[in-house]
C-alpha cells in the first residue's frame, strides 16, 4: 500500500517546491496537487482575488511540469490531485478544466472535482459530463468527493451531494463513466447528522471507490487532524475496505495537523503525518 499526501497545509508556509521535498524525505511514496491557488474565493465578497500564484497564471503548466520534476529528483510522483472549489461559483467551475490539465502535467491520474452541495446527482452530472471530454484526452479520471453542509441550529452536518453512501452511489451511476470514479472522504462520512458511515460508503461504492482523503475526527466536527489523533474506528474501515479489494492509495488529508507551526517545525509535523498514514498502511497489509 503506497501512502501519499495533501501539500497545501504544507506549502502554505513552506511553499510547493519545499513541501514535495518534505513529503519525499518524511517517506511518503507520493504527493496529492492541491491546486486551491488556482481561483482563491472570498466568502465575504463573492469574488475571486489575484493573489499571484503560479497558478493563476498562464505559466500553471510550466509550473506543474516543475513540481513534477522535484518530486521525481526526491524519488516521489504525483498520485493525485485537487481542484479548486466550491463549484458553484462560476468562475471556479471555469477554473476545473485548467485543474484537470495541471494534474496530467504533474503526473496525477485522479482529480478530486467536488460536486455542488446543493445539487441532485442528476444536476451535478451535468457538470461533470462538460468536464469528461477534457479528463479523458488528458488520461486523468475525475473522481467526486462526500461532501457536508452545516445546521447552524443544531450545530451538526447537514446533508449535501454524495454526504450518504445512497447518494454517493446515485452521483456515480448518474455519470455511469470509467473516467468518473469516487474519492471517499474518511473525515467527513464520519460527521454527526449525515446517516452513513465510512464503511457503510465503502461496501456500499465498492470498486468505484479508487481514492482516499484520509483523516480523523470527533465524528462530530471536520477536524481534518491525524488518524489515531481523534475518535474515527480505523479497524473497521480498514477490514471495509479489503472486503472490497481497495487497491487505491492511502492519501492523507489531515491538513490542520501543521497548522500555522513556524517554518523549521514543519519537517517534523510532515514526518508525524507519515508515520501515522503508514501505520495505516501496515494495518491493512497485515489483514
Amino acid at each position: 500500500m503506497k501512502i501519499s499526501t495533501e501539500i497545501a497545509s504544507i506549502a502554505k508556509i513552506v511553499g510547493e517546491e519545499k513541501a514535495i521535498e518534505y513529503v519525499a524525505k518524511a517517506g511518503f511514496d507520493h504527493w496529492d496537487f492541491s491546486m486551491f491557488e488556482m481561483a482563491r474565493f472570498n466568502k465575504a465578497t463573492g469574488k475571486l482575488f489575484e493573489t499571484g500564484h503560479p497558478l493563476m497564471g498562464n505559466e500553471r503548466l510550466a509550473f506543474a511540469r516543475k513540481l513534477k520534476q522535484i518530486g521525481l529528483d526526491f524519488g516521489i510522483t504525483c498520485n493525485q490531485a485537487h481542484a479548486p472549489f466550491p463549484v458553484r461559483i462560476p468562475e471556479i467551475l471555469d477554473a476545473q478544466k485548467y485543474a484537470l490539465e495541471c494534474a496530467a502535467e504533474a503526473g496525477a491520474k485522479i482529480c478530486v472535482v467536488h460536486p455542488d452541495n446543493f445539487k441532485s446527482p442528476e444536476e451535478n452530472a451535468e457538470m461533470y459530463f462538460e468536464l469528461l471530454p477534457f479528463a479523458k484526452e488528458y488520461g486523468v479520471k475525475i473522481a467526486t468527493e462526500n461532501m457536508w453542509n452545516w445546521d447552524t441550529e443544531k450545530l451538526e452536518a447537514l446533508p449535501a451531494a454524495c454526504s450518504d453512501a445512497k447518494n454517493f452511489l446515485d452521483h456515480i451511476l448518474a455519470v455511469n463513466d470509467p473516467y468518473f470514479v469516487a474519492c471517499l472522504d474518511i473525515g467527513h462520512a464520519e460527521m454527526r447528522g449525515l446517516n452513513t458511515t465510512a464503511v457503510e460508503c465503502i461496501h456500499t461504492l465498492g470498486d468505484h471507490l479508487q481514492a482516499l482523503h484520509i483523516h480523523d475526527n470527533d465524528k462530530w466536527h471536520d477536524s481534518h487532524m491525524l488518524p489515531f489523533s481523534m475518535d474515527i474506528d480505523f479497524d473497521a474501515i480498514l477490514k471495509a475496505l479489503k472486503d472490497i479489494g481497495y487497491n487505491g492509495d492511502f492519501t492523507l488529508e489531515a491538513d490542520r495537523h501543521i497548522g500555522n507551526r513556524p517554518a523549521e517545525e514543519v519537517f517534523s509535523g510532515v514526518c508525524e503525518m507519515a508515520k501515522s498514514t503508514r501505520k495505516l498502511a501496515d494495518m491493512f497489509e497485515a489483514l
